[in-house]
């Protein structure tokens, strides 16, 4: 694996650069906002992730760890590869596709070209919690208080029937407030029943 090259800019073109690393030219592929970064003789460090097929080896480059990991946990989803995960960076940043998956907002995620209604349920759907949440900021018009144990098993299992997290939290705040002693069980139907409302 290679993690990340540092090196001089020896060319740039619409879709990748070349670094040139101790006298060795690294054709690497990157996001439009990333190669905008870099400058032609100057020196540049990328976070990488080299995809390996077998007939090829390409290396794809991103201006931090952060977007690297993204591209790497997009590829985890049936039918996306590093063509897509990139362009999927090259339209939202990490922290745009976190927030598109965690409210279920398939009109931004279409907006990456190649990705259909269809595609962008599967990444809904697939991606769940694998991406976290935005840094630095908490899950938009949820209760910031920490869920208790019984809310935490309704929202694992809403989670587990395919419910993103926002929805599963949101859910599960609507029918414990103001609820008595009620088991999960009764307060999962529950949820289910207010999930289906929406």
């Amino acid at each position: 694996m290679i993690a990340s090259v540092t090196g001089v800019v020896a060319s740039l073109r619409l879709d990748a650069a070349v670094i040139s690393v101790n006298g060795i030219g690294m054709l690497v592929y990157a996001a439009p906002g990333t190669l905008a970064e870099l400058r032609l003789g100057s020196e540049a460090t990328l976070s990488t992730s080299l995809v390996v097929r077998e007939d090829s080896l390409t290396l794809y480059g991103f201006s931090d760890d952060d977007a690297r990991d993204v591209f790497e946990t997009l590829q985890t989803i049936s039918g996306v590869g590093p063509r897509l995960a990139l362009a999927m960076l090259a339209v939202h940043a990490p922290d745009g596709l976190r927030r598109a998956v965690i409210d279920g907002n398939l009109t931004e995620l279409m907006k990456v070209p190649g990705v259909g209604k269809k595609g962008a349920q599967r990444i809904v759907l697939e991606l769940g919690d694998k991406l976290g949440i935005p840094r630095g900021i908490g899950l938009p018009g949820v209760q910031t208080a920490m869920p208790s144990a019984k809310e935490e098993q309704i929202i694992d299992a809403l989670i587990g029937l395919g419910w993103n997290q926002k929805q599963a939290a949101e859910a599960t705040k609507t029918v414990v407030d103001g609820a008595g002693e009620e088991s999960v069980a009764v307060l999962l139907k529950e949820a289910l029943k207010e999930l289906g409302r929406r």
